[in-house]
């Protein structure tokens, strides 16, 4: 199965202002692909809060593709895939607010949120934001960069694979009690978690 992590920066509080798009392609337990491409929003409304995050102003999106374009370049590739996210609930929430301002409809695909599965791998870390994960595991790390996102997500999403003994990403929701949300033409179901029973402890 084909397995991408994603993560999207926005231009404002608003879901479907997103600016930048970073993409992680995970093969054989190895991060093999990283990439990154600016989005210009439909609004072009920059907030100064959302700047101040990730430092990206309008003038940098003057000339980047527009959210259909950007995300068509990759379409073979989320086609059918399990794509991962830190806190998908946000990303996978951008992902359809731009779509739907452009009235396109949903690819299909399965996602999983690493936010959930790390509460569930790593209970005593005092938080799983992915910074904290990053330190967690010693790796560089450069915060609200789309693709260092993605690629940190990705490095995150392999050691708790490895850690559960799971041969491949999409085994870990099983052993650790998610349910993977999905994107379909339809609608989308959320990623979610399941009370573990007493005698199936965290891992």
């Amino acid at each position: 199965m084909k397995t991408i992590a994603i993560d999207f920066e926005t231009a404002s509080e608003e879901r479907g202002s997103a600016c930048s798009v970073g993409l992680a392609w995970i093969e054989d337990g190895e991060v093999v692909r990283v990439e990154e491409r600016l989005i210009r929003p439909q609004s072009m409304r920059f907030s100064p809060f959302n700047i101040a995050i990730h430092g990206i102003r309008p003038e940098h999106v003057e000339d980047a593709g527009e959210f259909p374009e950007v995300m068509d370049e990759f379409a073979d590739d989320f086609a059918g895939a399990m794509m991962v996210a830190h806190n998908a609930a946000f990303d996978f929430s951008v992902w359809r607010a731009a779509l739907d301002a452009y009235r396109q409809p949903y690819p299909e695909f399965s996602y999983l949120c690493s936010v959930k599965m790390a509460q569930r791998m790593w209970p005593d870390l005092g938080s799983h934001k992915l910074n904290m994960l990053a330190a967690h595991l010693g790796l560089s790390f450069n915060h609200h960069n789309a693709a260092d996102d993605a690629r940190v997500c990705a490095l995150a999403s392999i050691a708790m694979t490895r850690e559960a003994g799971a041969s491949h990403l999409s085994e870990l929701p099983g052993l650790i009690g998610i349910a993977p949300g999905r994107l379909f033409r339809g609608g989308y179901e959320a990623c979610s978690v399941r009370r573990l029973r007493k005698c199936e402890p965290a891992l």
